[in-house]
């Protein structure tokens, strides 16, 4: 059995989260699956393994589908944490087949790429006038002043959430992301569970008045979307709404800090994106490669799986690491070096098999389009203080990002 106590891997570790990379190298160096045992779960580390397993229906994001809590060898949730698990659980991300498959296809319906591309003027336009804000200003900070307004406010467009309550959307979304953390705290759930309550009672609300009067947005496509007779449940309306709101933004705004800081560190690369904005497609994909936004990815083994002769039992956690993944060089030439006119770069940023993000042709729009707008209004951008980085493992992103021109 692989199990590996002496691991460098240590998610609470500043100095790990700082710069996870060597400790991916040694867990790929030291095996394909590794048990951690502070988190009980197996470490996937190398991305052939990452990339089937996401493919694999052995495996699944929930096991209620098939089992109860106890039949898996699972305790339950706390009861004081039910709200946070009832909207977590009606969103599709947490979902398997056959309720995943209903939901996704009725998303669809509302969610097509006809709509995202409709919304392509509206983001450049958002993304032009924010960082004409940030010039304006002489800087100021770019996490604050681009990265975090612009995909909040085109996933609050898109859902229809009206301007004056847009500035709620932010915190209840970092509240309840604070649940995706490995072994989160008390006063962590507490929060999650306030802001599941507050974003659901809201969300009601505004599907009640859409019921009534309905729009051009995506929460009225939602409720009009249905499919030989099926449509969304009032709970399923709920879990979307805000699955799209948080997968919308976070891992949006997380990129484009995560990205610039690299570039900063990287002036040879920062130059020759400024030379040549043809590069932004390809700067996209290598910066979510580099810095991966969303680091680690969870599965339950549904029925017992063989990993280079390591048995994962029933009722096991995967960890699939998508940061070692992004680096392994097996696939990527030199994963240290960030290339921006890198070719072949099969990242899994995005995740893969049928819960492939939705949302990854709006992210890709959004990404861009805020790169394109810095490169031409701020040609001379520069980094005015070392950032500091959120202390969260899974979820990875700054505190903050100076900048000055």
């Amino acid at each position: 059995m692989a199990v590996a106590p002496d691991l460098a891997f240590d998610p609470w570790d500043p100095a790990f989260v700082a710069d996870p990379c060597p400790a991916y190298a040694e867990l790929r160096a030291r095996g394909r699956v590794l048990h951690y045992a502070p988190s009980d779960q197996w470490l996937v580390p190398h991305h052939a393994d990452v990339s089937a397993l996401l493919r694999d229906r052995r495996l699944g994001r929930t096991y209620q589908h098939r089992y109860t809590h106890e039949e898996f060898g699972r305790t339950p949730p706390a009861p004081e944490h039910e709200p946070f698990h009832v909207l977590n659980d009606h969103g599709m991300l947490d979902l398997e087949p056959p309720d995943h498959t209903r939901i996704r296809r009725l998303v669809s319906k509302a969610f097509t790429p006809r709509t995202v591309e409709r919304l392509k003027p509206y983001v450049h336009k958002l993304a032009g006038d924010l960082v004409a804000g940030l010039v304006e200003a002489g800087g100021g900070d770019l996490l604050a002043d681009v990265a975090e307004p612009l995909p909040v406010a085109v996933i609050a467009e898109m859902l229809g959430i009206p301007g004056p309550d847009r500035a709620r959307l932010r915190p209840w979304s970092a509240d309840i992301c604070g649940m995706y953390e490995l072994n989160p705290s008390e006063e962590t759930a507490a929060r999650a569970v306030r802001a599941s309550v507050e974003f659901s009672e809201y969300l009601r609300e505004l599907i009640a008045a859409r019921r009534k009067e309905p729009g051009e947005d995506l929460i009225s496509g939602l409720i009009a979307a249905h499919d030989e007779g099926d449509r969304l449940t009032e709970q399923e309306l709920i879990s979307t709404a805000v699955l799209l709101l948080n997968a919308g933004h976070e891992a949006t705004v997380n990129a484009t800090v995560n990205g610039w800081w690299a570039l900063f560190r990287h002036p040879d690369q920062l130059a020759a994106l400024r030379a040549d904005p043809a590069l932004i497609p390809s700067a996209v994909e290598e910066l979510m490669r580099y810095d991966t936004p969303l680091q680690l990815f969870e599965r339950w083994v549904l029925d017992e799986i063989e990993i280079d002769g390591t048995v994962l039992p029933r009722g096991a956690e995967v960890a699939l690491l998508f940061g070692s993944a992004n680096h392994d060089p097996e696939v990527f030439a030199a994963p240290g070096r960030l290339d921006l006119a890198r070719r072949d770069n099969p990242h899994i940023s995005f995740s893969a098999g049928i819960h492939y993000c939705i949302g990854a042709p709006l992210a890709r729009i959004e990404l861009a389009a805020s790169m394109a707008a810095l490169l031409e209004q701020a040609p001379s951008l520069t980094l005015a203080a070392e950032p500091e980085r959120k202390p969260n493992f899974v979820i990875r992103g700054l505190s903050d990002l100076k900048v000055t021109l």
